[in-house]
């Protein structure tokens, strides 16, 4: 049907309007009611529009923490029927999270009942809880309420009055926080410590200029309830500087030993504090699916032992895991550790603003001023009221006659209340006075009482003036109000704030195990546990550490811890780096990842060395020897910090390479040995080798004859050296004879490639200078046997032999027997017909245990040069005579070149 008024027309009933402004306008209007009625707390009192009314409810019902406890649901009702027309769950709710000490800092309601729990258990009925209101709520927000402190308006029917904010004694906005949505902005603040809220208020009042950087000195981060770590103090200062940031909360947590029935004892990991707002009932359900998974390792059991004396959750350990590791997974992968986002917006003037620290206390500072000096000329108003009617009274005393007689002669009150007025000089509210008087006030005592009740409010306003004139003693109050609630309600800090930042690293998620990393000649990297070889007995065939194909020859093997930087350096004298742990670990059968997918290194160049190091030491110094004999020293903390694409660590002539690379401290000695079994050891100093710098070349290490060549190095101690130099008196005959006298170390062991070795002595190579022919380390048994390694080692240690195809044995040093430098050596390795040994590798020790002087692990392996030899017989007898079937014999016929 038609409109009857036409388009764009009115018949009074119908206003036309435009759909988008109107939706517009709607919008916006909606969205400022949830800003200001409902979502964002008030800067000055810190309190959202239901908070504030239930506790003025509750005021108004006299539930003051002196009085009995009263059913929730009373409360509940007297705020719906009055001041919130909303739903009762939502207020129910609002009062229950003000009485739960696990989510306020400082509870503002005193509950009775079942309230919840921090395993998110909901709160009983509001049929069966009681509640009254806390002390401290009862002192520093509602104390001079009735004083006309603050503002009252119209609740929703207009049959009430409500105050519009609480005349708030502390900053209860960062006191116990707040967290809200509203439309297009939300808002989460966290709690803080009461004693330290005051002291930063007591500090602004001394000084109105001091700095946020000051204040946090005093106010050093949230204190949540639930207390709990800060980690670092970058979030907490982001957040006081800029209203917003990122606060890293990580609960506390020990590794302890418990007692186990019928079992033995284990380490377990004990929780006694969570984060704020951390469901301990979730917690504990996400760690048993991320074990269950297979993503959290180590778990044994967890169990919830908390009680009413406080929280304790045990996570037991099984026997093989790390704790530390266990821990830091924990952290890492469950709210064990997580983040407030803070973000400090709140209502100032009715408008929401972000607040820094110091604005937030300012605003609330400026509020507590504003309500003092409303308070006060409440107090004074009252008291001239008061004293305006004492003055009548006693004006009566003086004429007391008069007066009685003109009460006795009036007709009526009126008319007597008009005469004293008219004959007396006094108001109606003087006169009203003097006609209600009781007659026992005519007495003298009484009338004393009048008089120093008089002077006493004379002596009050005068002083209630002098506050309202001078701003210095309104702050004066201010700083006395908040000493007596801080020696009232002082609370010790329960978040401990640590200097450190919160991120967990790869490294922190990763046990610090023994490992060996191993490369082949086609550049395949690969990682495998020690564990993987166990030791065995001298002269077995051990375990394919890679695959058996002859491609797949092993190039480089090392052995390390997985926290360790693997320094890998090339031949063209670049060095590259990746942590040990980050070299994906493989089964011994595997082939490994190729090595330019974790490194991009150009195809020209070829990896000749590998170094194990944990810390970059400025003591420590890197020896570097070259195929064209070329050696120099350099200090490794020249190397901390290599780029991805590499760093150059040695210049290079034309046609030579970097081959051998070793750390060493200041006074060690170098042991390098030739493919032919010649030997030189000399002292790395400065007389021989002084310090280089990163890209030098090098001087001479070694003269070689023809056809010879360098194979490899090892670096002895200082003290090794000297020990050393000491013996250096002994003649030749004395140094090389047949029998050698057993030492209880260190050795040189030497290995050559037919899988022959022995320990020998240290004293047996003795201190040359450098450049020099240096000495006989082996007499090899067959021709073509060649050396591959030289190995510094102490009694007890564990050695790792790796043949050309991958095939490594793990055996004890111990088992090795001690010769001298002109014997051939025992059987060490097994050998494959066409097989050979390329490397020998000491193991490192577990690194629980390690403690190197200074602070690296000394591991690196060479490349191997010239044709295997065939496979030498078996030896078992040591001391055997030479042409016999046994290879442990030594050969007594000393080499003339070792003179």
């Amino acid at each position: 049907m038609a409109d009857p008024t036409g388009p764009g027309e009115s018949d009074g009933r119908i206003i036309q309007t435009d759909l988008r402004n109107e939706m517009s306008r709607s919008y916006l209007e909606y969205a400022m009611s949830v800003i200001v009625g409902r979502a964002l707390p008030d800067a000055r009192d810190g309190l959202k529009p239901v908070h504030r009314r239930i506790l003025y409810a509750m005021y108004e019902l006299g539930l003051t923490s002196d009085r009995p406890y009263r059913k929730c649901a009373r409360v509940v009702g007297e705020v719906l029927g009055k001041y919130h027309p909303h739903g009762d769950t939502a207020v129910y709710d609002a009062l229950v999270r003000m009485a739960q000490d696990f989510s306020m800092r400082m509870p503002l309601i005193d509950g009775h009942g079942n309230f919840g729990s921090v395993d998110n258990d909901p709160p009983a009925a509001m049929r069966y809880t009681e509640s009254r209101l806390q002390a401290l709520t009862t002192d520093s927000l509602l104390e001079d309420i009735e004083a006309e402190t603050v503002d009252y308006i119209d609740n929703f029917d207009g049959s009430q009055q409500e105050p519009t904010v609480m005349p708030a004694r502390v900053p209860h906005l960062l006191l116990n926080g707040s967290s809200g949505i509203a439309v297009g902005m939300a808002t989460n603040i966290p709690p803080h410590n009461l004693t330290e809220l005051i002291d930063g208020l007591l500090a602004l009042i001394d000084d109105p200029e001091i700095e946020d950087r000051a204040l946090m000195a005093i106010i050093p981060g949230p204190d949540f309830p639930t207390g709990g770590q800060i980690l670092g103090r970058r979030g907490i200062r982001e957040t006081y500087t800029t209203g917003r940031g990122s606060i890293t909360m990580r609960g506390v947590a020990s590794i302890e030993t418990v007692e186990a029935k019928g079992r033995p004892d284990r380490d377990a990991v004990i929780i006694t504090e969570l984060p704020y707002q951390t469901n301990k009932a979730s917690l504990i359900e996400r760690i048993a699916e991320l074990v269950n998974d297979k993503k959290l390792e180590g778990i044994a059991d967890i169990r919830d032992e908390s009680d009413r004396d406080g929280m304790r959750i045990v996570i037991e350990l099984r026997r093989d895991a790390y704790p530390q590791v266990v821990l830091n997974n924990l952290f890492k992968l469950t709210p064990l550790q997580n983040n407030f986002s803070a973000y400090m917006l709140a209502l100032v003037k009715g408008e929401p603003v972000l607040l820094t620290l110091g604005r937030m206390l300012r605003v609330f500072l400026e509020f507590r001023i504003e309500t003092i000096e409303r308070r006060t000329r409440y107090f004074l108003r009252k008291a001239e009221e008061r004293d305006h009617i004492l003055q009548g009274l006693l004006l009566a005393l003086d004429q007391l006659d008069p007066i009685i007689a003109l009460i006795r002669a009036a007709p009526d009150t009126a008319t007597a209340r008009a005469q004293l007025q008219e004959r007396h000089g006094l108001s109606e509210i003087q006169a009203d006075a003097i006609l209600q008087m009781q007659l026992r006030r005519l007495t003298a005592l009484e009338a004393d009482k009048i008089r120093l009740e008089h002077d006493d409010l004379v002596a009050k306003i005068a002083d209630y003036k002098d506050i309202l004139g001078r701003r210095e003693r309104v702050l004066g109050l201010i700083q006395e109000e908040l000493q007596v609630l801080r020696a009232r309600y002082d609370s010790p800090r329960r978040t401990e704030i640590l200097d450190l930042e919160g991120g967990l690293e790869d490294i922190d998620l990763i046990a610090n195990e023994r490992s060996v990393v191993l490369l082949t000649e086609n550049g395949y990297l690969k990682r495998m546990p020690v564990s993987e070889f166990e030791a065995t007995s001298r002269g077995t065939r051990g375990k394919a550490g890679t695959r058996s194909q002859g491609e797949e020859a092993v190039k480089l093997f090392i052995s390390c811890n997985d926290h360790d930087a693997l320094l890998l350096f090339s031949d063209r004298g670049v060095v590259y780096s990746i942590p040990a742990y980050r070299v994906p670990i493989c089964s011994r059968s595997a082939k490994g990842t190729p090595i330019v997918q974790l490194l991009p290194i150009p195809r020209e160049e070829a990896i000749t060395s590998l170094l194990a190091v944990s810390a970059f030491d400025d003591d420590v110094q890197l020896v570097m020897l070259t195929s064209g004999g070329y050696i120099k020293r350099t200090r490794l903390s020249a190397f901390s910090n290599i780029r991805s694409n590499g760093l150059i660590a040695i210049s290079l002539e034309d046609g030579d390479a970097l081959r051998w690379v070793r750390l060493a401290l200041p006074g060690d000695s170098v042991l390098i040995g030739s493919l032919k079994g010649m030997t030189i050891h000399f002292r790395l100093s400065d007389e021989e080798l002084r310090p280089l710098g990163r890209t030098a070349r090098g001087v001479r290490a070694m003269n070689l004859r023809p056809g010879d060549e360098l194979v490899s190095m090892d670096v002895l101690t200082a003290e090794l050296a000297d020990r050393v130099a000491s013996t250096a008196e002994l003649g030749a005959d004395e140094e090389e004879g047949d029998e050698v006298v057993p030492s209880e170390g260190p050795w040189v062991l030497v290995a050559s490639a037919s899988g022959l070795g022995k320990r020998v002595p240290v004293d047996q190579f003795r201190l040359q200078r450098r450049a020099g022919m240096g000495l006989r380390a082996i007499k090899f048994r067959r021709d073509g046997d060649v050396l591959v390694g030289l190995k510094v080692l102490g009694a007890g240690e564990e050695l790792l032999l790796v043949s050309e195809r991958g095939v490594i044995v793990r055996m004890k040093a111990d088992a090795i027997p001690q010769q001298s430098r002109a014997a051939t050596g025992v059987r060490l390795q097994k050998l494959d017909a066409g097989d050979r040994l390329t490397e020998v590798v000491l193991v490192p020790p577990a690194a629980e245990e390690e403690e190197l002087a200074d602070g690296a692990a000394v591991d690196t392996v060479e490349p191997i040069a010239g044709a295997s030899p065939e496979d030498a017989p078996t030896a078992d007898a040591p001391g055997a005579p030479a042409g016999q079937d046994s290879t442990d014999a030594e050969l007594t016929d000393p080499d003339p070149t070792d003179d």
